[in-house]
């Protein structure tokens, strides 16, 4: 094997185990054009990266759909090479020789082989496979891993000097200050893209992107005394969540537009495959805006009540994706705490406090029943949490919450007792403890 072609599979195995963004566009000497091949980061001249949607074994034939949705035929025959890789892996060192036979919807491949001038097939020579259930345990096992080892909240300070942190959390109720000295060059650096809600999309970055009011999820050690936090990992980004009425809706193009309560402008709400919609049963939503308004006591619903310290950033929003979000996580609730029945308490946050396991609020979401956009009518109020896109006007769900009008109700009374909060946002959100935030893995 040249070294162009072992590089080209080495840099496929990493992409197709999270590493990086997008695949390779430049294509090599006698191949397509690099301007041909922009239109999907999964397609490259010499193969495609996606799931495999459908195995036609008597045609020789797959199916791959790609990230961004792009369906590739896949020419199979007697001479194509199976290699099975583990999540996580970097080279093919470690790869398994498989076949067709092994290889099932749902599994990551990636397709070696001239791709066509019209990107829709590639005969394969080699087809290198990750298969659905290992990544699905590997998602699991980096969310159990951010969930016991991570903590989250929203910066209230930076040292570019020292390169320290101070994280705003939330435990019992109670704002604590957590200073992250992110000093070590071995630090690994990511930060949610605009208009995206999955976790997979962030982008590499570093401590100069960080701003004030970010929300931020670090991996790593607390101290023994809690003050300090030595990170392997950081993930920050801009969220905003608003709450308003509905005033179109347009479900062809998966949009709906919005009166903000706060600002009393119009906002387009777009809808994506990776956003998550919900209903909130109306009783579920009294009984948290009354424990809300009832100011709760420490480790209860909406801990710290009307007169109790706001983190920062009141309600800054996303996850998720977020769940990429099987498709990349999705974005989970920024470290605030309520005690579920029996007295169990359980994090908003998914670890806020560091360490420890605990239901967040997208978790919680997850059980309520699903909505969709052509149930929705004008006069519904609806809460949505979004990454702070390019367009003020315009923003792609992370989540789209219908049936909160109690929780809107009260977050827009708190909003009048307390005035807004530091991002201009009522505090009454983080009152409530419902902070969408920072997702998982």
């Amino acid at each position: 094997m040249d070294k162009l072609m072992r590089a080209l599979i080495l840099m496929t195995v990493a992409l197709m185990s999270g590493a990086v963004a997008q695949a390779q566009t430049a294509a090599p000497a006698g191949g397509s054009p690099a301007s041909t091949q922009k239109s999907d980061g999964g397609i490259t001249a010499n193969g495609v990266i996606g799931d495999v949607a459908v195995i036609d074994a008597s045609g020789k034939q797959m199916f791959v759909k790609t990230a961004a949705g792009s369906v590739v035929i896949v020419s199979l025959n007697d001479a194509t090479v199976y290699k099975r890789v583990a999540p996580g892996e970097k080279t093919l060192d470690n790869a398994a020789n498989t076949t067709l036979a092994e290889v099932g919807v749902g599994d990551r491949v990636f397709a070696r082989g001239k791709v066509a001038d019209d990107q829709k097939s590639v005969p394969a020579r080699m087809v290198i496979v990750m298969s659905k259930a290992d990544i699905s345990k590997k998602n699991e096992g980096d969310r159990a891993k951010w969930r016991e080892r991570g903590v989250v909240g929203v910066v209230s300070a930076l040292n570019p000097n020292t390169k320290e942190i101070t994280l705003q959390t939330r435990g019992r109720g109670e704002a604590q200050q957590l200073v992250v000295a992110a000093n070590a060059d071995t630090v690994k650096f990511r930060r949610y893209a605009p208009d995206s809600v999955k976790f997979d999309d962030a982008k590499s970055s570093s401590f100069a992107e960080l701003k004030v009011g970010d929300q931020l999820r670090a991996l790593g050690e607390k101290s023994a005394d809690g003050a300090r936090f030595t990170p392997e990992e950081v993930v920050s980004g801009s969220f905003r969540t608003m709450f308003g009425t509905v005033t179109a809706v347009n479900p062809q193009a998966n949009e709906v537009k919005i009166k903000d309560t706060q600002t009393q402008q119009e906002l387009t709400v777009t809808v994506s495959k990776d956003s998550m919609t919900r209903r909130f049963p109306a009783d579920i939503a009294q009984i948290m805006a009354t424990r809300a308004d009832g100011g709760g006591g420490p480790g209860r619903m909406g801990g710290g009540g009307g007169g109790g310290p706001q983190r920062p950033g009141g309600a800054p929003g996303e996850g998720n994706n977020a769940r990429p979000a099987g498709s990349g996580g999705a974005p989970d609730g920024a470290g605030q705490s309520a005690s579920g029945g029996g007295g169990q308490r359980r994090r908003m946050g998914g670890g806020s406090s560091g360490g420890g396991g605990g239901m967040d609020f997208t978790e919680m979401l997850d059980r309520m029943p699903e909505a969709t956009i052509a149930e929705l009518k004008p006069g519904d109020t609806l809460i949505v949490s979004s990454t702070a896109g390019t367009e003020p006007s315009r923003v792609t769900a992370i989540h789209l919450i219908a049936g909160a009008d109690a929780l809107v109700n009260m977050m827009t009374q708190r909003r009048a007792r307390t005035g807004p909060g530091v991002d201009g946002v009522g505090a009454g959100m983080s009152g409530l403890g419902i902070d969408f935030g920072i997702g998982l893995p």
